[in-house]
């Protein structure tokens, strides 16, 4: 383990100017301490790793070292055919590119490695879209993802509502969530000023100069810009995506309603409410009954929303509160019962 760690490490080292120690260690999963110790054995076995001292040091290659232990190994050949996610490269017009890339790495493979891409693919395939739904890809998607990977400004404009906007957009990235593609975006500050009208104030600077996020197929136009912008390298677009995902799925839960839940509807509330909701829900609801019941308080949209969830659930839930949400189900049970009485000779 210690070899491969070595080889990623040069590697590493290889394809930026210098890294810090704390950079090293979250790359590789290792102490700090770790990293001094495969540096000096890096070293001593002839790889000129060169440590900068100081606050702003690190570790560099010099002398414009190059190793030669790039060789792939059958397993990581296989999984460089699986990177790729052929429905959303040919959504964002890059099949022809991608199809290029997996030619030209497929001619440098060894000949003992070259069925790594056929084996990939008997063995794994992406369908990102969801259930009973066709797929579309918007019309402006392929223009986005050309900004996207040029860094370059855009002037789009998008529906919000009934109404259309145009805004000045550093695009960062894009996201393929359940069919569906999102541009996460950088506003410029004069630009942000004044996009949301009825945030005011604090909350008005707030919202200023900050990254938002934007359904692709909710663009009318987008023109593209000569202008380039200076990406933020710490931006961590997987990061930004989850946080994102977490805050809209609580700002979307105004009400409440208790509850009380069997074994089984303990087990499958999960699959009907936002997983992330029902496990809070659970951890902080009352110890179970005789019966095996617990009564938990859950945070939904509205009622509306939630009489739809926990239908799902059918008998093995009972709705304590809101009383015109108990009533609402009370009335699909005596509706339930007229339907499945038994029939009559």
């Amino acid at each position: 383990m210690r070899a491969a760690r070595l080889i990623k490490m040069v590697l590493l080292l290889q394809s930026r100017p210098s890294m810090t120690a704390a950079e090293l260690a979250r790359e590789l999963e290792v102490s700090e301490r770790t990293v001094t110790r495969d540096a000096q054995a890096l070293s001593e076995a002839g790889v000129p790793v060169y440590a900068d001292r100081g606050r702003a040091g690190g570790y560099r290659l010099i002398g414009g070292y190059r190793t030669r232990l790039t060789g792939l190994a059958r397993g990581e050949a296989e999984a460089l055919f699986l990177s790729g996610v052929p429905g959303a490269l040919r959504e964002m017009g890059l099949d022809d590119a991608a199809s290029a890339a997996r030619l030209k790495v497929s001619a440098a493979l060894l000949p003992s490695l070259r069925d790594a891409p056929r084996t990939a693919a008997q063995r794994f395939h992406l369908d990102a879209p969801a259930w009973f739904q066709e797929p579309e890809a918007p019309a402006l998607l392929p223009a986005v993802a050309d900004a996207v990977w040029d860094d370059r400004v855009v002037t789009a404009r998008y529906r919000r509502g009934g109404e259309e906007a145009e805004r000045s957009l550093e695009p960062y990235g894009l996201v393929l969530k359940a069919g569906v593609w999102y541009l996460c975006a950088r506003v410029p500050e004069r630009e942000g000023q004044g996009e949301r009208g009825e945030r005011e104030g604090r909350e008005g600077r707030k919202e200023r100069d900050c990254f938002r996020v934007y359904r692709i197929d909710r663009f009318t136009a987008v023109a593209t810009l000569n202008d380039r912008f200076t990406r933020d390298e710490e931006f961590d677009l997987p990061r930004f995506w989850a946080e994102r995902a977490r805050q809209f799925a609580r700002s979307i839960l105004h009400a409440e309603v208790v509850a009380r839940l069997s074994p089984e509807g303990v087990r499958r509330l999960q699959y009907a409410l936002d997983p992330e909701s029902a496990r809070t829900a659970l951890a902080a609801g009352g110890p179970a009954d005789a019966r095996g019941w617990v009564t938990v308080t859950l945070p939904v949209e509205s009622e509306e929303v939630a009489h739809t969830q926990l239908t799902a659930l059918g008998p093995e839930v009972e709705v304590l509160s809101p009383k015109t949400l108990r009533e609402r189900f009370a009335e699909d049970a005596a509706r339930l019962a007229e339907l499945y009485r038994p029939y009559r000779s």
